[in-house]
């Protein structure tokens, strides 16, 4: 099992070019089921839960073809399997949003319960229910979940909770519904603003995404395009981090600084200085960073995806920081982690308290999920020794070229 060995490392200098983002890769791989000629997709990044999707697309007969590192050719005009693997499904959360789709195409799917990162229930409930309001019949049966439906009825549909999931997979499925589709409370995250985008340019007609209602109105088919996936929020805000948790001086280039706001404000209050260029942003650390509360929300609220890196930094800011999270329950389970690299933090429900100390220390620590991955690489960054980092086919879930664009940066960091 590899190892991520994170040393001790000099203040952070240099420019790095985000990736295409994961959490919009996904679910549009998923779309290009829909599609009926070649699509093409650029600046997909190269990850572990790119290529389970891909593998995923094949399993139900669609042609997938990578035409370079970053770029990926799809023909779904033959695509007839209906029922997604159990062995792909258990490895990704995000698999599960073919369901649509298929529902869509082929008029009927049959999927696992999907698997992913442990931070949450995250129920597929709000799915279900919208696929219900659009006349699919739903079967659940020893942790399948089959849906099918002779031909589904644009309706209105309320979410609970503005769950990214439920609205990319709702949004997919009334694309080919007869009549008009409302999702009310939709989510509002610029992921979902990239899959509407793709669609309408696949033929559908999509209207509204990026607010709290989006309209779809059904059309017969969909056919091809080529569509480049918008730059990774997270992964910007991770380096954007490194800078500050370092004293650094970093240049983030290819980022949308509009889907960002909330960490470009946390890290001024802290004391950092954020310079802005259209699609660039320069961060330098401050020596003496001020304590900051931070508050998860759903979008464009502050991303539940960078609470852990955040805590980080946190737990080095002379002061007290507070951290609360409403998005995920079981998001704190980097906590235990940080303590064990020297970090004072308290947990009390769904808020952590954070004394900050002058320093933390080198640990062996594990990779608990995605993002807390990336927050140990920060702390060990800062930690006096090496860090030894396991469980670290989290981290290349959602990184491209981790190590490289760190050591870019002047990081001394290797596998092992």
């Amino acid at each position: 099992m590899e190892k991520l060995m994170v040393e001790k490392s000099p203040p952070l200098k240099g420019k790095v070019r985000i990736s295409g983002a994961k959490n919009s890769a996904l679910p549009i791989l998923a779309a290009s089921l829909l599609g009926t000629e070649d699509i093409i997709l650029e600046d997909v990044p190269e990850l572990k839960d790119v290529r389970v999707m891909c593998e995923v697309l094949t399993s139900l007969g669609a042609k997938v073809e990578k035409l370079d590192k970053n770029t990926i050719k799809i023909n779904s005009a033959d695509v007839n399997n209906y029922e997604t693997k159990y062995e792909l499904m258990s490895k990704m959360r995000a698999s599960f949003l073919v369901m649509g789709p298929l529902l869509a195409r082929l008029g009927k799917t049959k999927n696992s319960l999907p698997g992913g990162c442990a931070i949450g229930t995250r129920p597929i409930d709000l799915h279900l229910k919208g696929f219900r309001a659009l006349g699919a019949e739903i079967d659940v049966d020893h942790g399948n979940i089959s849906a099918y439906s002779d031909k589904l009825i644009g309706e209105k549909v309320y979410l609970d909770f503005p769950s990214v999931g439920a609205t990319e997979n709702i949004m997919m499925a009334a694309v080919l519904a007869e009549g008009e589709t409302t999702i009310d409370n939709s989510a509002m995250e610029p992921e979902i603003v990239d899959l509407a985008n793709f669609l309408n340019k696949l033929g559908a007609n999509v209207k509204g995404a990026g607010t709290s209602t989006i309209r779809i109105k059904g059309v017969e088919k969909l056919g091809g395009g080529t569509h480049r996936i918008i730059p990774d929020r997270i992964e910007a805000g991770t380096f954007m981090v490194a800078a500050a948790i370092t004293g650094g001086d970093i240049i983030v280039e290819n980022i949308i600084t509009s889907h960002i706001k909330p960490v470009i404000a946390k890290l001024k209050e802290s004391g950092c200085i954020v310079s802005i260029n259209n699609d660039i942003v320069r961060v330098q650390g401050t020596k003496n960073p001020k304590p900051i509360d931070i508050k998860t929300l759903p979008y464009p609220g502050f991303p539940t995806d960078m609470q852990s890196q955040f805590m980080a930094y946190m737990s080095v800011i002379q002061g007290t920081s507070v951290c609360i999270e409403t998005v995920f329950e079981n998001r704190f389970m980097h906590v235990d982690e940080l303590k064990r690299m020297g970090a004072e933090i308290k947990i009390d429900g769904r808020s952590a308290i954070i004394e900050g100390v002058e320093r933390l220390s080198s640990a062996t620590v594990k990779a608990t999920d995605l993002r807390a991955g990336a927050a140990l690489v920060l702390a060990g960054l800062i930690s006096k020794g090496t860090t030894e980092i396991k469980d670290i086919y989290h981290i290349d879930r959602g990184y491209e070229n981790i190590e490289e664009k760190f050591k870019n940066l002047g990081a001394k960091l290797y596998r092992a």
